[in-house]
C-alpha cells in the first residue's frame, strides 16, 4: 500500500527486518525500514519511486488458496481494471469479457466504474465468537461525480443498481452513507471501514453478482446481510450439490 511517492506499507517475510534497517535490492534500489507495525507489516521508504521496478521484478499476489503460479497473470485481472493499487482482484468481475459487456450494452444495460483498492485483510478470517468484535480492515475507494450522477439517474428512472462483486457493494454503500432522500450515492474519495453484517440496511445496491466465498470471511457475512443467512445457506448447499466451483476462479451467482 503506497502512502506517498516513496513510502509504502509492506509485508515482510522475516522477523529480522526491523525498524532502522536498510535493505539493498537489485538495480541499486535501497529500502529503509522506518516503522515496525503489527505482525509482518512494515512501513518502508524506497530510495526512488518504485512502480517501474515492481513492474519489472514483482510478482502478482495471489490468494492463499491458490498454490500454483499463474502462467498468464492476466487471468487474475478484470478486463476493465484501470488504476493500480489492489492486493487482490475483484473476482466477480473476472466473469466479464468485452464481448459479454457489449452484448449487455446492446440490451440497454449501462456500466459505471468505481475504484476500490482491495487490501490483504480481505482474506483474514473472522476468528472472534461475535463477528462485531472483528477489527474490520480499511480500504481506499472512489466514486467519481460522473459515476454518482449516472447511478442516481438510473435510480430516478426506476432502474436497478447491480453491483459486480462485494468490493463494489462496499464502495457504493460507503458513498451512500450521507445521501439525501431521492439519491443513491454521493461522489466519494477516501478510506472506508464500512463493516456490513446481517441487519445492515442497504441504501445503494439493489442486486449483486458475487462468487462463492470462504467460510467465516467478512465477504460471506456481507452477502449474508443482503440475502439472509438461511437463504444463503440453501444457495451454498445447492452449489455444493451441483459441484459449482468456489473462490476466485469459481462460479458466480446473481442475487436479486
Amino acid at each position: 500500500h503506497r502512502e506517498d511517492e516513496t513510502t509504502w506499507e509492506v509485508l515482510v517475510g522475516g522477523k529480522r527486518v526491523t525498524a532502522g534497517k536498510t535493505l539493498h535490492l537489485e538495480d541499486g534500489l535501497t529500502v529503509q525500514v522506518i516503522a515496525q507495525l503489527d505482525g509482518s507489516r512494515r512501513r518502508v521508504r524506497f530510495s526512488e519511486p518504485v512502480e517501474a521496478y515492481l513492474e519489472r521484478k514483482g510478482q502478482m499476489p495471489l490468494p492463499p488458496y491458490i498454490h500454483v503460479p499463474l502462467k498468464d497473470s492476466q487471468r487474475y485481472q478484470t478486463v476493465y481494471a484501470l488504476t493500480p493499487g489492489s492486493a487482490a482482484a475483484p473476482t466477480a468481475g473476472l466473469h466479464f469479457t468485452p464481448e459479454l459487456m457489449e452484448r449487455l450494452r446492446s440490451q440497454g444495460i449501462q456500466f459505471a466504474s468505481v475504484t476500490l483498492h482491495v487490501g490483504l485483510d480481505t482474506f483474514a478470517p473472522v476468528t472472534e465468537e461475535n463477528p462485531m468484535w472483528h477489527p474490520i480492515h480499511t480500504e481506499w475507494c472512489q466514486v467519481t461525480p460522473e459515476t454518482a450522477e449516472q447511478i442516481n439517474a438510473v435510480r430516478r428512472q426506476g432502474g436497478r443498481i447491480i453491483a459486480v462483486g462485494t468490493t463494489t457493494v462496499r464502495t457504493l454503500e460507503t458513498a451512500a452513507q450521507a445521501t439525501p432522500p431521492g439519491m443513491a450515492v454521493l461522489p466519494y474519495s477516501g478510506a472506508t471501514n464500512l463493516y456490513i453484517l446481517p441487519g445492515y440496511f442497504f441504501k445503494a445496491v439493489d442486486a449483486m453478482i458475487t462468487n462463492f466465498h470462504l467460510p467465516r470471511s467478512t465477504l460471506l457475512m456481507l452477502v449474508s446481510a443482503f440475502t439472509g443467512r438461511e437463504r444463503l445457506m440453501q444457495v451454498y448447499q445447492q452449489a455444493i450439490s451441483s459441484r459449482y466451483r468456489f473462490y476466485s476462479f469459481g462460479d458466480a451467482m446473481l442475487i436479486l
